[in-house]
């Protein structure tokens, strides 16, 4: 699907509340099926992320019944133990999020079964979770390092293991490993990444104890009670609010406010990036919700300068940095972003493919292994067909860019955006 996004002259004003947090999505999910009891799930995003753990969960013998309309989702747990076998490979798509998640999940379960996914997803480093899990004692066989991953039963035991990256899906893999071994397992990184797992098990019964700063990780407890089934409405994505933070900013009159988005501090990275470059950007009616901080978000079109990213916050707007690169194009002057190494590793090389479009639209950016710079000048150029190289995040932010072009932008396979955010063509009124 190719979408022509033609320059927008009118502001983007009113309230919108985003839908559910996709990173809490996938662990609702999970959770309420490693938990024992019904679980019901309020705001569950539903898109194509979530709907491949669905059918990876329906194979390995929960059930669960999906309201698509009322976004409302019911899951029947089978406990930490209670999965089976399933009969053929689980197809993880493109979700590297339901892949090493369900890593964790069935090696801790005993399950046998192989974990596979698209293309996309088997070019994405996997030794990184392989390894940990063997030195837990789990049986496991991958390809190089990458998926199709084989599991095989094996008794999980103790562990203490520094993650040489910092890395929310790789913890939370072996977290949920953990709560199947014989003994405590202790697992460090070297930075903060978000905490859902922990904030999420632990109000489940987990017996998890994160680290007190300045280390950053957690220490797990074999599980001897059964889980706590879950009852709880989900936060808007902050990943997905970052795309209408940024064009409401560069849409001259822009005044929109984004109702309960989460804004857990190991998320809002793009927040302080965006407040740094001039964004004005408020926060009102803090509240809790599931267990996770909330807020309102109003955002007003602003001038915009230059900015560096580096550090602990590169790992706390890891998500955000496509739609942050269509604002440092925005921006007046040279924004630097260092120790973003990971940016190559996601759904797509999201340094290069985006730097490429940049340029393609008139934009000047130097690429470093590590991360990038743009030379900001205020102004797009556009006038030019891009590809979204099948990453959900590239097309929302070539969309943005297209939105404040000189001249059309036409971006091929659009709609993979459906991964993520399904309702962001109709935000837009693309």
């Amino acid at each position: 699907m190719t979408k022509t996004i033609l320059p927008r002259t009118a502001p983007l004003t009113g309230d919108y509340r985003p839908e559910g947090d996709k990173s809490l999505s996938h662990r609702a999910l999970l959770f309420a099926a490693l938990a024992e009891g019904e679980s019901v799930i309020r705001r569950f995003l539903v898109g194509g992320v979530t709907r491949a753990m669905l059918r990876c969960l329906r194979q390995l013998g929960v059930a669960w019944e999906l309201d698509e309309a009322a976004h409302l989702l019911r899951v029947r747990g089978v406990g930490l133990r209670g999965l089976r076998a399933p009969a053929a490979p689980l197809d993880c798509g493109n979700s590297a999020t339901t892949f090493r998640l369900l890593a964790g999940a069935v090696a801790g379960a005993g399950v046998p079964c192989v974990l596979d996914g698209s293309e996309g997803l088997r070019k994405r480093p996997m030794g990184r979770i392989v390894e940990p899990l063997r030195a837990m004692g789990a049986d496991v066989e991958a390809v190089d390092g990458h998926a199709p991953l084989t599991f095989r039963p094996a008794p999980l035991h103790p562990l203490a293991y520094a993650l040489p990256v910092a890395s929310a899906q790789v913890k939370s893999c072996l977290i949920l490993a953990a709560l199947s071994a014989d003994g405590p397992c202790a697992i460090s990184e070297p930075g903060p990444s978000r905490d859902h797992t922990e904030r999420m098990l632990a109000a489940m019964g987990a017996a998890i104890r994160t680290l007190d700063p300045p280390a950053h990780g957690a220490v797990v407890l074999p599980q001897t009670a059964p889980l706590r089934p879950l009852d709880l409405e989900l936060p808007g994505d902050i990943s997905s609010a970052a795309f209408l933070l940024v064009a409401a900013t560069i849409l001259p009159g822009s005044d929109l406010t984004l109702r309960q988005v989460g804004v857990n501090p190991t998320r809002t990275g793009i927040l302080d990036a965006l407040r740094a470059m001039g964004a004005d950007i408020t926060a009102a009616n803090a509240a809790t919700l599931a267990g996770e901080p909330v807020a309102d978000l109003r955002v007003r079109a602003a001038p915009l300068r230059a900015t560096d990213v580096s550090g602990d916050l590169v790992v706390r707007m890891i998500d955000e940095f496509p739609a942050f690169m269509i604002a440092a194009a925005c921006a007046q002057g040279r924004t630097v972003v260092r120790d973003a190494a990971e940016l190559r590793a996601k759904e797509s090389d999201r340094i290069a493919i985006m730097a490429r479009a940049l340029r393609a639209i008139g934009v000047r950016v130097e690429e470093f292994p590590d991360g990038f710079a743009i030379d900001g000048t205020g102004a797009i150029a556009g006038g030019a067909t891009l590809d979204a190289h099948g990453d959900h995040r590239v097309a929302m932010s070539l969309a943005l860019a297209g939105l404040v072009a000189r001249e059309p932008v036409a971006i091929g396979g659009f709609g993979i955006l459906a991964e993520s955010f399904p309702d962001f063509p109709r935000v837009l009124a693309l």
